[in-house]
């Protein structure tokens, strides 16, 4: 049976390609797997045909026959269930991947995705207005940043020896610290992690969804400014919505 992931080239949409990846590297057979891009900037999230299968009208979602699931750091769950690896380790392992996976759905993806919002995608408000929220963000997600630096000393991974979704989760997040304007030079360790993260093919295979193989590292000027452009259009008060 076809599984689809409904995605788009975010941080969010990044984890899941990775994740089936990774398993493709570890020589398991992922059912028939098609990807499908949502167009965010058309508001495509927001049809009903994406509805009916996500009522939080946010990508990604992956359907898999009568099986919908939502929420990324869910899904990587999800397939690190449906097929069993060290992605999804047993025993305690497998609890220190699973609070680290949520760690990064309630901390790093909220803030980091919030202080990038305020730093690339909200133009037309005052700056003043901005400063508040930039600066809080700013120092939550530098913390944050330390607390993995802390968690990752004397390890190359964040459970230990070998990659996890806990890894895969907060990659991407930390990966566009450049782009999120949230300097992690000081966190050794990370800078590490993430090159090493980065130089696994599996890794490349996941981030080049959506995405040219020069522009995975180094986004064009004009990659940037559409990327602009529509993420200032979901951070926009203006398209907020109350019912779906």
């Amino acid at each position: 049976m076809t599984m689809e992931l409904w995605t788009a080239a975010t941080p969010n949409g990044w984890k899941v390609n990775i994740m089936v990846e990774e398993l493709i590297e570890l020589g398991i057979e992922v059912s028939e797997f098609k990807m499908r891009t949502i167009n965010l900037q058309n508001g495509e999230q927001f049809s009903e045909e994406f509805t009916s299968h996500n009522l939080n009208q946010k990508i990604p979602v992956l359907v898999d026959g009568e099986i919908n699931v939502m929420e990324s750091c869910a899904i990587l769950q999800y397939l690190g269930e449906k097929y069993p690896s060290s992605l999804l380790p047993s025993g305690a392992q497998r609890w220190e991947a699973l609070q680290w996976l949520y760690w990064q759905a309630a901390n790093v993806g909220p803030i980091f995705g919030n202080k990038l919002s305020y730093t690339r995608y909200m133009e037309n408000v005052p700056s003043e207005a901005k400063a508040h929220p930039l600066e809080r963000f700013g120092k939550e997600g530098l913390r944050l940043a330390n607390v993995l630096d802390r968690k990752l000393e004397g390890r190359d991974y964040i459970c230990g020896e070998n990659i996890s979704i806990a890894d895969i989760a907060i990659y991407p997040w930390m990966r566009g610290w450049k782009w999120s304007k949230i300097i992690l030079v000081d966190c050794k360790n990370v800078m590490a992690w993430i090159d090493r993260v980065r130089a696994r093919p599996a890794v490349e295979r996941g981030l080049s969804y959506g995405m040219p193989k020069d522009e995975i590292d180094q986004w064009s000027e004009q990659r940037k400014k559409d990327t602009a452009a529509s993420g200032a259009i979901i951070a926009s008060n203006d398209a907020l919505k109350t019912d779906v």
